[in-house]
């Protein structure tokens, strides 16, 4: 595991050095606007026209009034109008909203306009919460856990979406980015030992296959990265991404987080069921594929739920358009959902097999127990025990 996974590791390290993108500027798509923060202290109703909107008795028409706490503004009282349209949340006296701010942007209009609702109080107690509960259920290895998620997120936020914004290789980025995650996260969360450098080493091994697999299908499926208006968007904003090299970048790093689940699942097994008793290598393998199949069969339906979720919007649309199902599933937004389902559960199933072998070659085999040494005479005609 020394030999494997050190070349590894170093190889990551220089990776990382070489790709960090440093300082990225990126365009101001904001047009000048500023953002501020308030509350809502009044709020004045009327009847919405009847012409200019159809759908009146879904839409809330009228004013209210703000005072800003944070940004321009700030310490007087401002009038914003409702906000309209679909998915446009009510207002209500005392909500905290977020504003933009942009003087002139419309002759006779207001300058401050409602974009969103502020909701960083609720979340930090939605955080706190979580991470309470993980610690008092794990402990210290909680805590560890938690140490290596946050490890996780500053290896997205600080490396890999910095380094693609940057130009590079979104694969590369992904791989190396994945492959850092993946040496931080379990190291920190399990500790060092060969238990779970069998898991790093399966799991390195799984996200090659995955990332090939995913690579090799992209080209045959044809498929450019553009299917949603997200990153229709993000071509637009930044024209230098290779949103093909991005579709399989979150292949990699979306199949990590089901991975390493399965690969310390089945390197602590085949340890335990060595330690459990004297019993050959292969047998051990057979033993804990076992275990594997089974972890699978759930993990496979959780990987498809988990796509089938975030995609649900995509599968309403699905459901009520009128085009042949056969046009719907070979389309190019469709065929990335398939392409990441498919190809993150080859990685999975693979993965078994390649931790389980490798646990089952290193793992410390019990020895039979001597058994007690038989008793002989004493020259006097007793006996004791040697």
């Amino acid at each position: 595991m020394t030999a494997v996974l050190v070349p590894a590791a170093i190889a990551t390290l220089v990776a990382l050095v070489v790709l960090w993108p440093g300082r990225v500027r990126t365009q101001d798509n904001t047009g000048g606007a500023q953002r501020a923060l308030a509350t809502v202290t009044a709020v004045a109703e009327q009847t919405c026209p009847s012409v200019a909107q159809p759908n009146a008795a879904q839409q809330r028409c009228g004013s209210a009034t703000v005072r800003i706490t944070d940004g321009p503004g700030k310490g007087g009282d401002q009038g914003v109008d409702l906000p309209q349209g679909p998915g446009t949340g009510a207002l209500h006296v005392g909500d905290k909203v977020v504003l933009s701010y942009l003087p002139g942007a419309v002759p006779g209009g207001r300058s401050y306009v409602v974009v969103d609702q502020q909701r960083s109080t609720p979340m930090i107690w939605l955080i706190a919460l979580a991470a309470a509960v993980i610690l008092a259920f794990g402990r210290w290895r909680g805590l560890t856990s938690l140490a290596g998620l946050a490890v996780s997120f500053a290896i997205l936020l600080l490396f890999v979406i910095p380094a693609i914004l940057d130009g590079s290789s979104p694969l590369l980025v992904a791989v190396v980015g994945a492959s850092a995650i993946m040496f931080a996260a379990l190291y920190l969360t399990h500790g060092i030992n060969v238990h779970i450098s069998v898991a790093v080493a399966g799991t390195l091994a799984s996200l090659v296959l995955t990332g090939l697999l995913g690579a090799a299908f992209t080209s045959l499926l044809h498929l450019t990265g553009v299917g949603s208006d997200d990153t229709s968007s993000l071509l637009a904003l930044q024209g230098n991404i290779d949103l093909r090299g991005l579709l399989l970048a979150g292949i990699v790093i979306g199949a990590l987080g089901v991975l390493d689940d399965v690969t310390v699942t089945q390197a602590v097994t085949v340890a335990e069921m060595a330690a459990a008793g004297p019993t050959s290598r292969w047998n051990l393998y057979r033993a804990a594929a076992r275990v594997g199949r089974a972890h699978v069969a759930s993990a496979v339906n959780t990987i498809v739920l988990a796509y089938a979720g975030a995609s649900l919007p995509l599968l309403l649309l699905i459901a009520a358009s009128n085009e042949p199902i056969s046009d719907l599933l070979t389309s190019e937004f469709l065929a990335q959902e398939i392409l990441r389902s498919a190809v993150g559960t080859i990685g999975l199933v693979a993965s078994v097999p390649i931790t389980t072998g490798l646990a089952a070659l290193v793992a410390d085999l019990a020895k039979p127990t001597p058994a007690p040494a038989p008793t002989t005479p004493s020259p006097g005609g007793g006996h004791h025990r040697r």
